[in-house]
């Protein structure tokens, strides 16, 4: 069964806010430019956020982030989101919702950055300091993250499904054997913590450079080989061999990383729903993918 489609505006924010936190009733509401889907984000005058899940599954994440973040914060070498407030369901809308403290920083496009190999490095730097944090008590592998850090043949049928769909359009043959060997290369390390969702558009530029990671909605501790994925979404050429050499992880955690990164690809470019810019970045990606695994292995 579907869930009810919601209306998630700024007239909604605005009743959540004047109700439950009246203090703040006298500043001013409005969407945030490119305010994401999974989390509809809104200004709260000029210092605070607030975010709502749209759908049951990512609401699954206020209370980790709330629990999580302000212990990570201090030891990691870039802000990330500070939580100041969870909301009750209200409204008409049916989950937790959390303000945040406004970040400053655009989105990181190629266009705002400097130096792309220093980009690079930084956040290698910061996921190297993320896997270094103590992980006892951590949240596991599950629903509330999509099942980031556990095991990629979680999502054996849909790959195998989308490479049977895309015959003829795809090299699949190179792609299942890039697949297989992803799932050959068990994670036996012990668990550390992962961002979960490193792209582009939860990473922040100030003055040129990384200045803050966002959105850790899908963070937990495991196989931290998911936060590679950016190495063939974003990065090219010098800058992606910057981001490997700094990393420091092994060539199994390689090999799943391009699992992670070719399994999104091919379902996106399979499904039905990706517009045709989606659909062509994915292929790409795809092919990053295929000529990393011939050249590293």
């Amino acid at each position: 069964m579907h869930e009810p489609k919601l209306t998630i505006d700024a007239d909604l924010v605005r009743r959540l806010i004047d109700t439950q936190f009246p203090q703040w009733r006298h500043l001013p509401v409005s969407p945030v430019v490119s305010g994401g889907w999974d989390n509809r984000t809104f200004h709260l005058g000029d210092d605070m956020t607030v975010r709502l899940p749209s759908a049951a599954a990512y609401a699954l994440q206020v209370e980790k982030e709330h629990r999580w973040l302000p212990r990570l914060a201090p030891l990691l070498p870039l802000p990330i989101p500070v939580p100041l407030a969870i909301g009750e369901p209200a409204e008409g809308y049916p989950w937790h919702w959390s303000v945040y403290r406004w970040i400053e920083g655009k989105t990181a496009k190629i266009a705002e950055i400097a130096d792309i190999r220093q980009f690079a490095t930084d956040l290698a730097d910061f996921l190297v300091a993320l896997r270094r944090i103590d992980p006892t008590g951590g949240p596991a592998p599950g629903q509330h993250n999509f099942f980031r850090g556990g095991s990629l043949s979680v999502y054996d049928n849909q790959t195998r499904e989308a490479l049977q769909a895309l015959q003829g359009q795809v090299d699949t043959e190179a792609a299942t054997t890039v697949w297989d060997a992803a799932l050959a290369a068990t994670w036996h390390g012990p668990p550390v913590w992962f961002h979960g969702d490193v792209a582009w558009g939860n990473l922040l530029v100030e003055n040129r450079r990384l200045s803050a990671v966002i959105d850790f909605g899908t963070s937990g501790i495991g196989d931290p080989s998911c936060d590679l994925a950016i190495t063939w979404t974003f990065f090219q050429g010098e800058s992606r061999e910057a981001f490997r050499d700094r990393i420091d992880v092994d060539d199994a955690t390689w090999a799943r990383g391009r699992g992670w990164t070719l399994w999104k690809a091919l379902i996106t470019v399979a499904g039905h729903d990706a517009n045709q810019a989606e659909a062509e970045r994915s292929r790409r990606v795809i092919d990053d993918v295929l000529a990393d695994h011939r050249k590293f292995t």
